[in-house]
């Protein structure tokens, strides 16, 4: 029996099998079952096949946003109308093959818009070069969602199964779990909340399915058995999403309003240019980019020397240091910050001081 034939039965023993207090270790010990599969299935074949032209582009700007979707959502034309790129876009499927990166520059950062082939049902198991669209979207910070607002919330269910299955959580925290494997000593097992999900013998069940007998084991918060083997896994990427419901000028308007207020969502249409500027307001926020604008001593305030833009929300004063050169948080002795972060301007600040959005920076050395 092969990898995808056993992903299959498992999957369809979970779904028959019913949910309660009696059942919880079977079920937790065949999603361990079927995480193991899985990765297996994404592993690389080991024979050597024919090389073929690359996937995936180098990466550039301040940060990276993948656009992830069903064939002929407008994934191309979202493209052509963001950046100066101009993606070939027409009325039938698979139109483009290959990842197509464009820049959006916006309040002063480059921002690496790719825009990937179409994905469909299955593409977890490879099929359309969904595990090429795939790897390619573990790499970026945000992931667009491109979804069809006149087929409902069926793709979008879809899509978050594809991603699901390969490991991409999106929009929510990584688990606050401390699992460290040991070579001896058996399973130290412990929590500082109480669990209702989870318990010491579920967790032992998962553990030895991934031959591992010794550990350390602590649950910060009430987790459950996936968020578990998740962290056991460990290749599991978090990041934010935004759902991108385009040609909302086909839908009633109050098929709009609903869409519009589900969480992390946002309705635009292409074809009519409606509602981008405020997508790219959304995505600025889930990027959490700031703009840092350093001064020369002696300069005016208003004339600045550089700005850096690939600095995170929650950035200090020493990030901005290494981010100017390496050397300088080691030759650092006050710097001069004018801006919302600070109570008045200028401000004498140290290395921990946090910056935030559009703050002008002047450094002094030893």
């Amino acid at each position: 029996m092969g990898i995808l034939e056993k992903i299959a039965e498992i999957e369809r023993e979970i779904s028959r099998t019913q949910k309660n207090k009696a059942t919880e270790y079977h079920l937790g010990l065949l999603k361990a079952k079927l995480a193991k599969y899985r990765a297996q299935l994404l592993e690389p074949s080991k024979s050597a096949g024919a090389k073929g032209e690359g996937f995936d582009v180098m990466k550039s700007g301040d940060a990276r946003v993948a656009l992830i979707g069903f064939p002929s959502v407008g994934k191309s034309t979202f493209l052509s109308l963001m950046t100066s790129t101009e993606s070939e876009a027409a009325s039938y499927e698979f139109t483009t093959l290959t990842c197509i990166p464009g820049v959006i520059q916006y309040k002063g950062a480059n921002i690496q818009l790719l825009d990937l082939p179409g994905i469909i049902e299955g593409a977890a198991q490879g099929k359309g070069r969904g595990r090429q669209v795939i790897a390619v979207a573990r790499t970026a910070d945000v992931v667009i969602m491109m979804l069809d607002a006149t087929k409902g919330d069926v793709q979008r269910e879809l899509l978050e199964k594809e991603l699901e299955s390969v490991g991409i959580r999106l929009n929510c925290p990584k688990p606050n779990i401390y699992f460290k494997p040991k070579k001896g000593g058996g399973l130290s097992y412990n929590s500082m909340v109480p669990l209702t999900q989870c318990s010491e013998k579920l967790v032992q069940l998962i553990l030895h399915e991934y031959k591992i007998f010794n550990a350390e084991v602590l649950f910060r918060e009430d987790s459950t058995p996936d968020e578990f083997i998740d962290v056991i896994v460990g290749n599991r990427v978090y990041m934010p999403c935004l759902y991108v419901y385009n040609k909302v000028d086909q839908i009633s308007i109050e098929e709009v309003d609903r869409l519009a207020h589900r969480p992390n969502s946002v309705v635009i249409s292409c074809g009519m240019k409606l509602n981008l500027d405020y997508l790219l307001e959304q995505l600025w926020e889930d990027l959490a980019l700031i703009c840092i604008y350093t001064k020369k001593r002696g300069g005016k305030l208003f004339i600045w020397s550089s700005i850096y833009s690939n600095l995170r929300r929650g950035a200090s004063v020493e990030h901005v240091c290494h981010r100017i050169h390496r050397t300088l948080a080691s030759q650092f002795k006050y710097a001069l910050v004018w801006g919302t972060s600070t109570k008045y301007s200028p401000q004498r600040v140290g290395l921990t001081h946090i910056m935030e959005h559009e703050d002008v920076i002047q450094i002094v050395k030893k």
